[in-house]
């Protein structure tokens, strides 16, 4: 396409842009308040979102209550370390955040995988340091469950994030293959139980000698999260990374 008529069309789609931003002014999709210019969440409810900061577990990245602000492994990596090498989130499940997440994952408001996306790939562009050969992996949902909800909220995420990170993306080669309990309501042993054995590695090839970074929306105990570390590691990946949005409690 020649360079001008480029340059005509750009203009006339920020024209269209701007004519149904005055038609529909877009509001903040957790508390309905208008919004300037395209930010994503109105600046109320993103101050709301409660950043995980030091001290926290050195593997598990779960957050301390503590007056020391050194970063440490926490009892439960002492006693047990956890399949996958280093797990991080940015965010606590909690205030408006886990609104947003709410909507998002159970109103069908899939539009919000692009700025909760951004978050993540945000945060992860701190830490990741060889996003050149990672492959990007989402938690996978059970079929059943994808019907039910009509979409992975993980593998949105992950999509945001390896186009970002410009990493590699499968979504093929870890499956569900038993239909669990939500983890929600749950004590840590049942967490654990619920879900041993509900997933599969189908090509370990894909997998064998890479360093995965694998995505989910929501940490609690992080039992799905090191199932999938164990299936991913007993199939020959040499590290597993992990990074979700958010994740529960302080010890």
């Amino acid at each position: 396409m020649p360079a001008r008529e480029l340059i005509r069309i750009v203009p006339l789609k920020n024209l269209f842009l701007k004519l149904i931003n005055i038609i529909y002014p877009p509001r903040c999709p957790i508390c309905k308040k208008f919004l300037n210019n395209s930010i994503s969440f109105c600046r109320e409810c993103s101050s709301n979102f409660k950043k995980i900061t030091s001290p926290f577990c050195t593997i598990c990245g779960t957050p301390f209550i503590s007056y020391i602000k050194e970063d440490h492994v926490c009892e439960s990596c002492l006693r047990k370390k956890p399949f996958y090498e280093i797990a991080r989130a940015p965010y606590l499940y909690d205030g408006t955040l886990m609104t947003a997440i709410h909507k998002f994952k159970y109103s069908a408001k899939s539009f919000l995988a692009s700025p909760l996306g951004l978050l993540m790939t945000e945060f992860a562009e701190t830490w990741v340091k060889e996003s050149e050969t990672l492959l990007t992996i989402p938690v996978p949902l059970h079929p059943k469950r994808l019907r039910e909800r009509g979409f992975n909220q993980s593998l949105l995420l992950s999509r945001h994030v390896a186009r970002q990170l410009n990493t590699e993306l499968d979504f093929l080669s870890l499956r569900r293959v038993r239909y669990t309990l939500p983890q929600t309501g749950l004590n840590k042993d049942e967490r654990q139980k619920n879900v041993r054995g509900a997933f599969q590695i189908v090509d370990q090839k894909a997998v064998k000698k890479r360093t995965v970074l694998l995505i989910d929306d929501v940490a609690t105990t992080g039992n799905t999260l090191n199932e999938c570390a164990r299936l991913l590691k007993r199939s020959g990946c040499k590290k597993v990374l992990c990074l979700v949005l958010a994740r529960t409690g302080r010890f």
